[in-house]
């Protein structure tokens, strides 16, 4: 069967496509910050507390008290850029998500579980002992088979041929296990995770949050180095399995993406080398801007994957403003409430540093 002949129709879009894929840019970056810091916290949390058993550890305790928050924002940061995914690709993202509708849906469980796991080892944190292990790795993999169910989708969504399993299994069961991508892209996203969360450890000792001692800074760092070179290795094993057209395109066979590859793995390595001279702040910066890249370069992919059949830019346009205006009022009004909170959550961990 002809693929093509599988994709439903595309919608009007009420503005330029322009507007929904830098705003979807901006909220994915945001969003993955936090998710990072969410996913690899538990799991710098679980190995920490691995390896002190029943003796408390200020690194587990710390990431232990910041978790929750990372949760509530990677949750509300993660809304729109999926809203925007679904307003440019919703004719493939919706019926991959109804092909593999039950774990989808599970999603939904897996991060209240995780949420509470978060609050359990937040709140009695000493009265748990060992159990605490035990929770911090039921979070972990809460939150690390939600990983691998986006990874599922946002890689069935790219590939109408496979949505002929259907006709084999209509349950909404399917996965995309036989994408060669699937494992390398899962591996190079938690491995990002353990990256920024070991990052963000470093700041939280720097800071002098909780009861990390300044060795701690070097600790992060360490973890942020190690992980980083883990995601090349991986990243190679993700450029292997590309579709041969869009390794191509990133190997030179086209200029922005080849250019924002590029740069992205020379800043990427870049930071290594700071993060191992201990050097905090520039390697903070190193890794926004390789974040920044890695996100346009995602979507560079995923309109190469998708080029056969559709592209983003050559959608109909009714040329209606009225909700984006209506969306950016509000963004910015969200954006300063967010601001605001953050704002208090840095001043009572200074508040509970100095007490």
């Amino acid at each position: 069967m002809d693929a093509s002949r599988l994709i439903p129709q595309d919608l009007p879009l009420p503005v330029s496509p322009g507007w929904f894929v830098v705003l979807q840019m901006i909220t994915l970056t945001l969003h993955f910050l936090f998710m990072n810091l969410m996913l690899g916290g538990s799991l710098i949390a679980l190995a920490v507390s691995l390896t002190r058993g029943d003796t408390p550890s200020p690194a587990a305790k710390t990431l232990a008290t910041k978790i929750p928050f990372a949760i509530a924002f990677a949750v509300n940061f993660g809304v729109a850029p999926l809203l925007f995914t679904q307003v440019l690709y919703g004719q493939f993202l919706y019926t991959s998500s109804v092909l593999m509708a039950v774990p989808w849906i599970s999603v939904i469980a897996l991060v209240i579980l995780a949420y509470l796991a978060a609050y359990l080892v937040d709140f009695r944190y000493h009265e748990l002992g060992s159990a605490r292990t035990a929770v911090f790795a039921f979070m972990a993999a809460c939150l690390a088979t939600v990983a691998f169910i986006y990874t599922n989708n946002m890689t069935l969504m790219l590939d109408p041929a496979r949505w002929q399993a259907y006709f084999h299994n209509p349950h909404g069961t399917i996965l995309n296990l036989e994408d060669p991508t699937l494992a390398p892209r899962y591996l190079h996203f938690v491995l990002a995770s353990v990256a920024i969360a070991g990052l963000g450890l470093a700041w939280a000792a720097h800071r002098g949050w909780g009861a990390l001692s300044p060795q701690w800074v070097a600790h992060g760092l360490t973890w942020y180095a190690g992980a980083s070179m883990g995601q090349y290795a991986t990243g190679m094993w993700f450029y292997s399995a590309l579709p041969q057209h869009v390794a191509h395109a990133l190997g030179g066979g086209a200029g922005l993406p080849t250019l924002t590859f590029a740069l992205g793995a020379i800043l990427g390595i870049a930071s290594i080398a700071t993060a191992l001279q201990k050097r905090l702040v520039t390697t903070t910066w190193l890794l926004l801007a390789t974040t920044v890249l890695m996100v346009a370069l995602r979507d560079m992919v995923r309109d190469l994957y998708l080029a056969p059949y559709f592209s983003a830019y050559q959608r109909t346009v009714t040329n209606e403003y009225g909700s984006l205006v209506m969306f950016l009022f509000t963004l910015f009004l969200g954006i300063g409430v967010v601001a605001w909170m953050i704002r208090t959550i840095i001043h009572d961990c200074r508040t509970e540093v100095r007490s």
